[in-house]
């Protein structure tokens, strides 16, 4: 009688974030606009910094890219990842569509050779890198590649007269540009930027100060209400206690 073994792919190893305190607060700014964007959009998953096993059997087989976006996913494919809390490939049915690289000291030799190529074979569609230094770790700020018959071909960037590098990402309908160190995303049929982490929380700080007033001036309302009606009704009283007199 032959015993089944059941193969563990783990959600994590242990690990903190390579280069951390550089990259954490890039990381979280990205994921978190990214992850708003698409919150709504039908069959979107949005992460990072977790696990894509991508050979069933072997779970030392994997990659961990610091964004991705995977789109037009069924439901099936978004209950296995949910389920499962790492991306299995043979279950979703496909690597993620967009991958995004963070460029820091320990990483951007791996980001610009073994990734890149790794991701070229799973078929990742779109391979995005971005350097807050500028180039200290890619040697450009900037640069998207998509994938064309197997292999990756540069997206021709373009570059403002202010220092601004910037294209447009089909797969995610959004223009990338990078800013002074930022990477902001354009969003073309809205026709604005969207907000960032620092911003989202900014705006959330507004509408609870916004809620808090509208909370205060109903409640002061309310009791001037009653103080109102509370006087009418003692006024009333007192008429009838002199028309009984």
């Amino acid at each position: 009688m032959t015993t089944k073994t059941t193969i563990v792919y783990p959600d994590s190893d242990g690990m903190p974030l390579p280069d951390g305190e550089f990259q954490a607060p890039i990381y979280a700014n990205n994921l978190v606009t990214l992850k708003a964007h698409f919150a709504d959009v039908q069959g979107a998953w949005v992460n990072g910094n977790t696990f894509i096993y991508y050979i069933e059997g072997d779970p030392r087989r994997s990659v961990s890219p610091d964004c991705y976006v995977a789109l037009n996913l069924s439901e099936e494919a978004l209950a296995s990842i949910e389920r499962n809390n790492v991306y299995l490939m043979w279950e979703v049915g496909k690597a993620p569509d967009f991958v995004l690289e963070i460029g820091s000291p320990s990483t951007g030799r791996t980001d610009l050779g073994r990734k890149r190529d790794l991701y070229a074979s799973l078929g990742v569609r779109e391979y995005w890198r971005f350097d807050s230094t500028g180039g200290d770790f890619y040697g450009e700020p900037l640069v998207g590649e998509l994938l064309t018959d197997g292999e990756y071909q540069r997206l021709d960037m373009r570059r403002e007269s202010d220092g601004r590098v910037w294209h447009h990402s089909e797969l995610l309908g959004l223009d990338l540009w990078w800013m002074d160190g930022e990477l902001r995303f354009w969003d073309i049929e809205e026709e604005r930027w969207l907000l960032t982490y620092d911003e989202q929380l900014a705006r959330a700080d507004e509408e609870r100060a916004r809620a808090d007033e509208e909370s205060a001036r109903a409640n002061a309302e309310y009791a001037a209400r009653v103080a109102t009606e509370t006087r009418i009704a003692e006024l009333e009283a007192e008429l009838a206690r002199l028309r009984d007199a």
